[in-house]
C-alpha cells in the first residue's frame, strides 16, 4: 500500500469538488438556477474564470426547463456530447438525438461543400422546434442552425452554444448572443468551449428540469 492520502468516497469527492467551486468562482447577480449551471460549467473544465466569457439570454434556465419537462428532444451536433449527458438526470426520459453519422449527412456535406457537422443539422427538420439544442464540437454546426432559423426554421426552445476552436468558435457564438431572431441561448464567448461543456450545460438543466 502507498502512503497516498486522498478522498476515495465518490459522495465525498461530489460534495467537494463542488463545493470548491461554488468557493471559487464568482457567480453574483446570475438567479440560483443559473448559477447551476454555471458551476457544473466550471466543473467540467476546471476553469473558474469561465464565469467571466459566460453569457446567457434571461429566459434560457426557464425555457430550457419548461422544454425538458414537456418531454422534447436534445439534438446534439457530435457523439461525444451525447455520451456525456446523464440519462438518469433526464426528466421525461428525453431523446437525444445525434445525426452526424447519418449516411445522408455525407451526401448533403458533398453537395452544399461544407462540413459533415454543418450539413447534420439538416436532418433535424421541423422536430428543432421546442427542443433544446447543445452544440460542443463546431463552429459551422453552430452558423448553419442560425442559417436555418434566418430561412424560416421553427426555433429550439434554447441554443446551448460551446463550439471549440481557433477558426469560427468565437464568431459563432457571437453571432448566437447578437442574433435578431430573439433566440434563447447559453454560452461561453471566445475560443473555449467543448463537448463537456455542452454536456454539462444540458445535465445541469435536465437536474433542473427533475427537481423543478
Amino acid at each position: 500500500m502507498s502512503g497516498y492520502s486522498y478522498i476515495k468516497d465518490p459522495a465525498a469527492i461530489y460534495a467537494e469538488s463542488f463545493a470548491r467551486v461554488r468557493a471559487a468562482g464568482q457567480f453574483g447577480g446570475m438567479t440560483p438556477a443559473m448559477a447551476d449551471v454555471a458551476v457544473r460549467l466550471v466543473h467540467a473544465c476546471g476553469m473558474p474564470d469561465l464565469v467571466a466569457d459566460l453569457a446567457y439570454s434571461g429566459r434560457a434556465v426557464d425555457r430550457a426547463v419548461a422544454a425538458l419537462m414537456s418531454g422534447c428532444p436534445v439534438f446534439c451536433d457530435c457523439e461525444m456530447v451525447a455520451s456525456g449527458i446523464t440519462r438518469r438526470f433526464l426528466p421525461q426520459n428525453n431523446e437525444v438525438i445525434v445525426t452526424l453519422n447519418d449516411p445522408q449527412t455525407k451526401i448533403i456535406a458533398q453537395q452544399q461543400h461544407t462540413t459533415r457537422s454543418a450539413a447534420a443539422i439538416d436532418l433535424w427538420g421541423d422536430n428543432l422546434a421546442g427542443a433544446v439544442v447543445a452544440i460542443g464540437n463546431a463552429p459551422t454546426a453552430l452558423f448553419r442552425l442560425l442559417e436555418r432559423m434566418h430561412d424560416g426554421a421553427a426555433a429550439p426552445a434554447v441554443i446551448l452554444g460551446f463550439p471549440v476552436g481557433f477558426v469560427g468558435a468565437a464568431e459563432s457564438k457571437q453571432a448566437l448572443a447578437t442574433d435578431d431572431y430573439g433566440l434563447d441561448f447559453i454560452v461561453v464567448h471566445g475560443t473555449r468551449g467543448g463537448s463537456a461543456l455542452a454536456a454539462a450545460a444540458v445535465n445541469a438543466l435536465a437536474l433542473g428540469a427533475k427537481t423543478s
